[in-house]
């Protein structure tokens, strides 16, 4: 046994399984030897500036509504990070937003949608692009600024190509051009607790964590899903269903339940990233943070032989990768 922090681990030598004890508390885990399967997503990467972080921040929260899954949601949406005035274009504060998309012509629609609703329309807002590097650029400011009737202008501002259009209350500023890049979608982890107030707390801490690394979002609720599915459904024709090995009110109902006897409660963590190593920090703080919350029994996580995704992620492995050693 060795010890990593303020964590002790241990490895069963049949399973593979990981086995954290936190002598603090006492609490006593295990993070199944299992991974996560992860798919490529378009994803489009801008900034939202405004006069305030209140009213950046009352944009990008609208921009990325209805953003949970591709499953139902027309896209996957979060907010990454709040900006700094002196670290963007027109020296205001700003909010990060990330779009995915499985096909890159809707995703420059959805693009479209939510920034000419939910952010063209907001009180002193301004749209810069955050993939400055990406070959593949599509011109949606171009396209947004036909909102000016004729009237809109393009110009350089910022060191940015950028359209003004008209409005009422002024102009909006919008830079002419957007990239878009491949990035990784899907990386998630199960948090298996004694009952929903641990598991609620134990998610909030893993968000929490997951929000300070650079380059990815969560996009459900909160950063949590309480309903997490499997592909298709047994008795319906659905896209996805209730992943009843996971629900704890089916342990004593289904066969081959994947809930212990003392777990009462699961909650999923869902993260989109920029790139396969920003996922993988966010899976190992994600799961780290959970490892400090009494009544957490298990970390585990759904897959599907590979057959989801051809990213497959080790939860051990994402740990290892944040330092964590036994």
């Amino acid at each position: 046994m060795s010890q990593s922090e303020q964590f002790k681990f241990s490895e069963d030598r049949v399973t593979g399984d990981l086995i954290v004890e936190q002598p603090s508390t006492g609490n006593v885990l295990t993070v199944v030897n299992t991974f996560t399967e992860m798919f490529p997503m378009w994803y489009m990467r801008f900034l939202v500036t405004a006069e305030s972080y209140k009213w950046a921040l009352n944009s990008a929260r609208a921009v990325v509504g209805f953003g949970t899954s591709i499953i139902m949601s027309p896209a996957e949406c979060g907010i990454e990070a709040l900006v700094p005035a002196d670290k963007t274009p027109d020296g205001r504060p700003g909010v990060l937003v990330q779009i995915y998309h499985s096909d890159r012509f809707l995703l420059k629609a959805q693009f479209l949608a939510r920034v000419g609703q939910c952010v063209l329309t907001c009180p002193t807002t301004a749209v810069f692009d955050s993939l400055t590097k990406a070959k593949r650029r599509v011109k949606a400011g171009k396209s947004l600024a036909s909102f000016g009737d004729g009237f809109q202008t393009r110009d350089r501002m910022f060191n940015r190509d950028v359209w003004r259009i008209p409005v009422m209350e002024g102009e909006f500023i919008i830079e002419e051009s957007f990239g878009i890049m491949k990035g990784i979608a899907g990386g998630m982890f199960l948090i298996l607790a004694e009952n929903w107030k641990s598991g609620l707390e134990a998610a909030e801490k893993a968000v929490k964590a997951i929000r300070k690394v650079k380059g990815v979002i969560t996009p459900f609720p909160g950063g949590i899903c309480r309903s997490g599915s499997k592909v298709g459904s047994m008795k319906y024709k659905l896209k996805a269903s209730t992943n009843h090995l996971f629900c704890p009110t089916l342990k004593k109902v289904v066969e081959n339940s994947m809930v212990p006897e003392n777990v009462n409660s699961v909650y999923e963590i869902v993260i989109n990233g920029i790139s396969l190593d920003s996922v993988k920090k966010a899976l190992g703080v994600g799961i780290k943070a959970t490892i400090e919350v009494p009544g957490v029994v298990q970390i585990t996580s759904a897959n599907y032989g590979g057959k989801l995704g051809p990213y497959n992620l080790y939860l051990k492995e994402a740990l290892a990768s944040i330092g964590l050693k036994w």
